[in-house]
């Protein structure tokens, strides 16, 4: 006998519980599939999941072969990263309580909306990526595919161009500024490109299991040398004398802030906390990994092991270097603040191999959207072929081309890429996935379904309703804080020249 259809997807009809055999509720589809992928009209995510693990059998090359330990070491690759050392500046801004707080409650806000994008891709598990998401979201529309697929590639290319110019700034550092930066910038582009080859999650998984061990080991380092060391960098014993290069803040010993300082204004503060919320937010990856997943069911083993790493981690380094280096010693990323030079390039080298990953898994991303696009139904997808081959190489070195060219043409791309994450996160991290909530409740219980739900629907209506809105105040005050970043720069002089050789360098 042949498994049970569920009436709500072949009728249309929603607003009750189905159980399968094993007893569990079977979660409504809150439309029809996204046309051109693989699916049937059966709602069960076991039977399509399977049915797709079956299509691929014979392939040569098979997709769908992660295990949670394999997506929980690509979400710890994702997420344990360089940006764990921006957490200092930002305890030094929002003061080390404060700082501390929103620490654990914006992981907390992200593991909650991660849970609803896996939620998500179990009803529909013919999705492939964000943008099939973002269509089902806006009731199939072919725009909103393009928009978010627009912001899709632009997001991802951008990260890339980030690290470009991290990897160039450890060659740098490293180096004492051996060449020049293009060519630095140039060598970084050129090795992603070539790690970037490989065509499944399931096989970038084991680098990104060493990436992720060698950033723990590189911020555990750093933590222990600015401990160690007897002083940070730039240290001056007079309390009345200005440290250089630091909005005019006064030497003497590390000064460590609870709450903020009196008169911080908005824009560094905003800025503070968009770093550590930045650091968090990385949905917009979840659906291509669950979409390689084998059971997709055990995603979030996954994402607990590394919302509970993320937290114990960014908090307990933040707050050691924090607390060695102080506000007025602080530098972002915090190796900076490092005042033994053997110290910093140990500590900072330990780095390298996310620098060059984490570019990598973005780079991978859009290669995958990209390309089964491009070969959906076609053996090139699913076998080792000259054409096959070829066009997934030629796609990522156009990424990476993308990426070393606008990071190295943009005078201020550093401000630049807080904007874009404003612009992008703030529906990726929050509206795409407070909408959802509110389109799968209906799927599974109808219209006004906070009204017949009692205190438990009106409940996770409010709160959806509520991260909603802090996507918007992303997309406003982030944007906002942005904007005035760049602008600041400009009058501060901090905006670099087009392809520039100067040092950036710690």
């Amino acid at each position: 006998m042949g498994p049970e259809k569920d009436p709500a997807f072949e009728t249309g009809v929603y607003g009750y519980d189905v159980e399968d055999g094993r007893g569990q509720r079977k979660m409504s589809r809150i439309g029809g599939p996204v046309p051109g992928t693989v699916t049937d009209s059966d709602t069960d995510s076991n039977l399509s999941v399977g049915k797709q693990v079956e299509l691929e059998a014979g392939n040569a090359i098979k997709y769908r072969t992660c295990s949670w330990p394999k997506t929980a070491a690509l979400l710890f690759s994702e997420y344990i990263c360089l940006a764990i050392m921006s957490f200092p500046y930002s305890y030094s801004v929002l003061g080390l309580v404060p700082g501390l707080i929103l620490t654990v409650v914006v992981a907390a806000l992200v593991l909650y909306t991660s849970l609803i994008v896996w939620e998500f891709c179990l009803r529909h598990p013919e999705v492939r990526d964000v943008c099939d998401v973002g269509q089902m979201l806006f009731w199939g529309q072919k725009w909103a595919w393009y928009l978010t697929a627009i912001m899709f590639l632009l997001n991802n290319t951008f990260i890339q161009g980030l690290h470009v110019l991290t990897g160039a700034q450890y060659l740098n550092t490293m180096s004492n500024h051996g060449m020049c930066t293009v060519g630095f910038s140039a060598i970084m582009a050129i090795i992603c490109f070539f790690c970037s080859l490989p065509r499944t999650f399931s096989t970038l998984a084991k680098i990104a299991t060493a990436s992720a061990f060698f950033t723990f080991v590189s911020v555990l380092l750093a933590a222990i040398f600015a401990g160690i060391e007897a002083h940070p960098a730039k240290y001056n014993s007079d309390p009345n004398a200005i440290i250089p290069l630091s909005g005019g803040l006064h030497a003497g010993p590390p000064v460590v802030l609870s709450i903020p300082a009196k008169g911080t204004k908005f824009v560094p503060g905003m800025n503070a906390f968009l770093n550590i919320s930045y650091t968090f937010i990385g949905q917009i990856t979840i659906p291509s990994f669950i979409a390689e997943m084998r059971e997709p069911k055990d995603f979030p083993k996954a994402l607990w092991a590394v919302t509970i790493c993320e937290v114990l981690v960014f908090g307990i380094v933040g707050a050691v270097i924090y607390a060695y280096t102080g506000t007025n010693y602080n530098q972002a990323p915090a190796f900076g603040s490092l005042g033994n030079e053997l110290f910093k390039k140990v500590a900072f080298s330990f780095m390298i191999p996310t620098l060059i990953f984490l570019g990598v898994l973005y780079a991978s991303v859009s290669a995958r959207f990209l390309f089964f696009r491009l070969f959906d139904g076609t053996r090139h997808k699913s076998s080792h072929t000259v054409v096959g081959w070829a066009s997934w190489a030629g796609i990522l070195a156009g990424t990476w081309v993308a990426a070393f060219i606008i990071a190295e043409v943009i005078p201020f791309f550093s401000a630049l890429l807080s904007l874009m994450s404003s612009l992008f996160d703030s529906f990726f991290g929050f509206i795409f996935w407070g909408v959802a909530y509110l389109r799968m409740r209906q799927a599974d219980f109808g219209p006004g379904y906070y009204h017949r739900r009692g205190i438990r629907g009106l409940a996770g209506f409010v709160f959806n309703i509520f991260i909603i809105l802090i996507g918007l105040f992303f997309l406003s005050a982030g944007t906002y804080a942005s904007v005035e970043t760049i602008l600041q720069d400009y009058e501060l002089g901090n905006v670099k020249g087009v392809f520039s050789c100067a040092s950036n360098g710690l």
